[in-house]
């Protein structure tokens, strides 16, 4: 008889994605009940996201009020809820691996993605939502950007997407910048490497697609931060996109395409003594995580994974290195700060949240649950909708410290989750405080925002 839950941390298995097998939607389909199964009988999970209470609704109307009632084609009902937060995996379900029943819900959503995108059944639309090299090849060129984003805030253009591509009228979009952040960076102004026990001394910088093309000023704060703390850095040679909207599309093959040209640059560094730092969460887990799943046997991809860091993971490393500077002379007052669903998978700790607590004057209230924005799943007008209602808890906890104050900033790691969130503030009445990524707020407390 199998045990009632897991006493050992959840471990994942390789994804055998090049395997026939793979893509037979009959056998993905007898793993999907036998795993909606195992859901229906704990139900643990409901209040996660979408997938969950879709199933149960499925399961509780059905004829036999189990799994064995329901429409097999309804399981895409569920699947097309699931946008692989890990929430589920990394902190509710009990029968993960070790256990026996060896339940991964994520990746076996992501399978079935994958065997529907291999059908021809994802349209052009969100093909290109997930195509962010493609959107940001006309940042960095002022007058095309002031154009584009005039335009796209227009209410004929935003009904327009909503038709055309499927992007919700109402949902919050990024705007491209005017300059890139990997177009005239400054240079390190240390030169000296100083390695730690924990920590290697110089930093190569993985600029993501998001700060690159929409917040550079993010990116900007992270050098400030490096420059403050005497750690030589550089940006790496050359990227593409680290392939997560890719993935959470079920292109697999596209993430491969990706993969190969980010891998063999990276590694490079890795080999040189490099911490990569990714300021985007699901950035940062792709490598650390996503890719190496699907590329277990590649030395290069698992040399980039040891070498792969969050930011404030490495900053608090380096601060057990004795390494980081701890003088703050800015305070911050109230802090309502949300730990987003890709940082906590990364298994790294609150590390955002201790440094934010070391500055002086400085009240920090965390939140750890998904804001429900989950890269373009919240901004599809099917589901935007159903993000903000994941996210409203999120919202309502955030707007108020635990001495019933009122934050002065809201802030999240995950650039797009702190957007979400901020709207929701603004479509709730809760207030608008203002929204500061954690970088930023770190560069403020060291003085280093001069002129705001």
């Amino acid at each position: 008889m199998a045990t009632e839950g897991n006493l050992e941390a959840p471990t994942r298995h390789p994804l055998d994605w090049k395997n026939s097998d793979f893509y037979n939607e009959e056998k993905c389909f007898t793993e999907l009940e036998r795993i909606f199964d195992i859901c229906h009988g704990c139900r643990r999970c409901v209040s996660l996201c979408g997938a969950f209470p879709t199933l149960f609704d499925l399961v509780d109307e059905s004829t036999t009020m189990e799994v064995d009632g329901v429409d097999k084609k309804d399981y895409w009902k569920v699947i097309d809820q699931c946008y692989m937060c890990d929430l589920c995996y990394m902190t509710k379900c009990p029968y993960t691996p070790p256990h026996e029943w060896n339940l991964d819900f994520p990746h076996t959503m992501l399978r079935a993605k994958a065997i529907k995108f291999s059908k021809g059944e994802v349209g052009a639309a969100e093909k290109f939502l997930a195509s962010t090299d493609v959107h940001g090849q006309f940042a960095g060129i002022p007058v095309v950007v002031q154009v584009a984003n005039a335009v796209n805030r227009t209410k004929t253009m935003r009904n327009l997407m909503e038709s055309v591509a499927g992007v919700d009228k109402d949902a919050w979009l990024p705007s491209l910048a005017t300059k890139k952040f990997r177009s005239g960076t400054p240079e390190a102004k240390a030169t000296v490497v100083k390695d730690g026990e924990k920590t290697p001394g110089k930093v190569a910088i993985f600029s993501t697609c998001y700060i690159n093309y929409n917040e550079p000023g993010i990116g900007l704060d992270l050098l400030k931060i490096l420059d403050h703390n005497d750690i030589p850095y550089v940006l790496v040679e050359k990227e593409k996109c680290c392939g997560m909207p890719k993935l959470e599309l079920g292109d697999l093959e596209s993430v491969e395409a990706s993969k190969n040209a980010n891998i063999p640059v990276l590694a490079k560094y890795a080999r040189d003594g490099f911490a990569i730092l990714a300021a985007v969460p699901s950035c940062a887990l792709m490598f650390k995580q996503e890719i190496p799943l699907m590329f277990p046997d590649e030395g290069d991809v698992q040399l980039v994974k040891q070498s792969m860091w969050d930011p404030f993971e490495y900053f608090m490393a380096r601060k057990r290195d004795g390494l980081l500077k701890t003088e703050f002379p800015t305070s911050l007052g109230n802090v309502s700060y949300q730990i987003p669903c890709h940082g906590r998978v990364q298994n790294i700790g609150r590390k955002t949240e201790e440094m934010l607590k070391m500055i002086p004057g400085t009240t920090i209230n965390t939140i750890e649950r998904c804001s429900g924005h989950a890269g373009t799943f919240g901004v599809k007008k099917a589901y935007h909708q159903t993000a903000m209602k994941i996210g409203k808890p999120v919202f309502k906890a955030m707007a108020t410290m635990k001495d019933g104050a009122r934050p002065d900033f809201i802030s999240s790691d995950c650039p797009l989750g702190g957007h979400h969130i901020a709207q929701g503030f603004e479509v709730n009445g809760l207030g608008a405080p203002t929204l500061q990524h954690p970088l930023s707020l770190v560069a403020r407390a060291y003085g280093l925002k001069q002129g705001e």
